[in-house]
């Protein structure tokens, strides 16, 4: 019998599948290794294990919030279900040509990444929309019945439709999705019009083929996880974290597959922000390390910066521009292929490069001794004297240091005469500079100074990299909070329910429609909140509006919230004032004599977050007795030192250790260089910060 109050919350990564059991006010939580063939066989494994440590069956399990990794593999690894595209005549090409600008502009071998269907599998029907909907050129649904004919004599699975101005008008496209449903009863359709309704024909295009391309695959493994949890006694609601930072419910998710791209990096955002609250901090640095992949994000007055648009699988050092673009909201982060398992090698240059190559969880890093021989950032970590190989993720994998430097050797010390020791150190070094690199690009682009910043790091590899990063950053505090090697599948469990609407409606400031903006807000607003009545129906629901404005000539815009009153008495005058105090921050200054526009509107309408309870002060409590000691080599001093060793359960409330020192738990291990105190907070975050400061 299900009980109010106990809660779990799933995170499938590439290396590790995380999951976090809520039983009232206690917590209980694992790593498992993922699963590939069947990712659900980890979900379940992992819920077992933490119903077992809580002392309950799954059947009292009284809500699951699951957030993956496969659609965004799927759309990486290119194997999603054979794929149509129907579009306007003469706009074949457009995925193609992308938009016509080059990443890397000095590269004159610059390859582009080939658009996610062939020419072949794109269609086109004679038809034409003007930019304000109207209609140049009628569909003839006879020849889409023609159509839909040719689309089962090829046997695709899935169907894309993406029609010229569609945001507008979208009489069309449904017009192709009745004969499609008609024709092809078994096959999936996508249509722009409700997967991405905004201007931008290439990135509305791409969104959509993205969701057609992995609907079926996420709506096959959602049906299996769903019956698997029922047969487990798990017979409760499953919902699904969204790449926005909110939770929509698993039929919405199977339908708008590409919102959950960036489901589990969002988890983590969301984590950090709770954080943040507790602890009163205004400005904030997410950082998310696993086994995979690093994330990085900005989070001002408890809220992650959010965007239209970001990419997928960037092809090129991951560069911004050589990805896969999908226009839905989503909280706005750096990703970058640096993990765990994320493998090294020495380039033509004689310089060490890591990642995007993941060694996953199968066969995982060499340490593992799962048939991996290559060197990977956790083998570095291992050889540095920051993990115990006796004691990783609680002592479930055994990790095998002489692998690590057999492979240390192997493809980097052999290469550039290094020992393992040093070998290690380079392939760290690089590691932790290409995060901060990271950091530093997107604090600039966002007129931002890290030095104000604290930083939040989380996942099971951040702690350990955590204090570099911030000495490279010069970043003075980093929190470090309980349940660190998991925070992605914690935030799921704090995230509200939220859906966001967005509309591409082009109007000028000077020709301003008080009338149609009032109507457009309530039209989006009833969509919005739709969709989170279905995942709670007697929830209370807050709406948050939003235009993107930019000036007339401009290629982007930048969002300018607004409050409910402004929404719902719209004003050119506000409206202009919003947009130049908001660019003026951003860029410095306005520009006067330009006219304004808005391209894009939004709602979101989310359930009301939580109160938190601050974190109270602690005095301090002095330096607990050590349970042991280790070589721990300090990168900023290119030397091992003694470090010693702490149970985190042992660090009591006002407790702190100096470094060099190494703070461990099941999940994770805080490293505190020479340069860093430890500190015990009264939740139980480590706070690290400079000594004397």
């Amino acid at each position: 019998m299900a009980r109010d109050g106990i809660r779990l919350g799933a995170d499938i990564g590439g290396t590790f599948t995380d999951v976090v059991l809520d039983v009232g006010a206690d917590r209980y939580s694992t790593k498992v290794l993922t699963t590939y063939s069947a990712p659900e066989d980890a979900i379940i494994e992992g819920m077992h294990r933490v119903c077992a440590k809580a002392g309950i069956t799954p059947d009292q399990i009284g809500q699951i919030i699951h957030g993956t990794t496969l659609a965004t593999n799927a759309l990486i690894e290119r194997r999603g279900a054979k794929t149509a595209l129907i579009t306007t005549q003469g706009f074949r090409d457009v995925i193609e040509m992308r938009t016509e600008s080059r990443f890397e502009q000095y590269d004159l071998n610059l390859t582009l990444p080939e658009p996610l269907l062939p020419r072949n599998r794109r269609y086109t029907v004679a038809e034409r929309m003007d930019a304000q909907g109207n209609v140049l050129i009628p569909l003839d649904r006879a020849e889409v019945e023609a159509l839909a004919d040719d689309l089962a004599a090829a046997g695709y699975d899935s169907v894309a439709v993406g029609l010229l101005h569609s945001y507008v008008n979208d009489a069309h496209e449904r017009m192709v999705a009745e004969v499609l449903a008609e024709k092809l009863p078994g096959v999936m359709v996508s249509i722009s019009s409700q997967v991405s309704p905004q201007m931008r024909e290439y990135e509305r295009f791409n969104t959509t083929i993205a969701n057609a391309y992995i609907k079926p695959l996420m709506k096959s493994y959602l049906g299996r996880l769903k019956g698997r949890l029922a047969t487990e006694g798990a017979d409760c609601p499953v919902f699904l974290m969204h790449s926005g930072g909110g939770i929509i419910d698993i039929d919405t998710a199977a339908d708008f597959p590409v919102r959950l791209v960036e489901s589990g990096p969002a988890g983590g955002a969301v984590f950090a922000a709770d954080i943040a609250a507790r602890h009163g901090l205004d400005k904030v640095l997410s950082f998310d390390m696993g086994g995979t992949t690093a994330k990085i994000c900005l989070i001002k007055n408890r809220a992650p910066k959010t965007a239209r648009v970001f990419e997928v699988a960037r092809t090129y050092r991951f560069k911004k521009g050589s990805g896969m673009p999908i226009s839905i909201p989503v909280i706005d982060m750096v990703e970058i292929g640096a993990g765990g398992g994320s493998l090294a090698h020495v380039d033509l240059m004689g310089q060490i490069r890591v990642g995007p190559e993941s060694a996953g969880s199968e066969p995982g890093p060499a340490c593992y001794g799962r048939g991996g021989d290559k060197p990977a950032v956790t083998d570095a970590d291992l050889v540095l004297g920051k993990l115990d190989p006796d004691n990783f993720a609680g002592g479930t994998i055994p990790l095998y240091p002489d692998r690590s430097r057999a492979a240390l050797t192997a493809h980097l010390g052999d290469r550039l005469d290094m020992d393992p020791v040093e070998a290690a150190w380079g392939l760290a070094e690089v590691v932790d500079e290409n995060m901060a690199n990271a950091a530093r690009v997107h604090a600039v682009e966002n007129g931002e100074d890290l030095s104000e910043y604290t930083m939040i790091a989380f996942g099971g590899a951040a702690p350990l990299h955590a204090a570099r990063l911030c000495e490279k950053l010069g970043i003075d505090r980093c929190l470090i909070p309980q349940g660190a090697g998991v925070g992605s599948a914690i935030g799921f469990l704090r995230a509200p329910f939220s859906f966001e609407a967005n509309r591409s409606v082009f109007m000028k400031i000077g020709a301003f429609d008080p009338d149609r903006v009032k109507a457009l807000f309530a039209e989006m607003e009833e969509e919005a909140q739709g969709f989170v009545r279905s995942c709670d129906a007697k929830a209370d629901i807050l709406t948050e509006h939003k235009v993107y404005m930019r000036y007339s000539g401009q290629g982007w815009e930048i969002p300018v919230p607004l409050t409910p009153e402004q929404a719902h008495a719209p004003d050119a005058a506000t409206f202009l004032r919003l947009f130049e105090e908001d660019y003026a921050k951003l860029f410095g200054r306005s520009v006067d004599g330009m006219e304004a526009e808005i391209t894009v509107w939004s709602v979101n309408a989310t359930t009301p977050l939580p109160p938190v309870d601050p974190a109270a002060d602690v005095a301090d409590a002095g330096q607990p007795a050590a349970t042991g000691q280790r070589e721990l080599f300090d990168a900023a001093l290119g030397r091992a030192d003694t470090a010693a060793i702490y149970p985190r359960a042992g660090m009591q409330p006002g407790s702190h250790a100096d470094g060099p020192a190494l703070i461990t738990e099941d999940e994770t291990t805080v490293v505190v260089p020479s340069s860093r105190r430890a500190r015990a907070l009264s939740d139980g975050t480590i706070d690290l910060n400079v000594k004397g400061a």
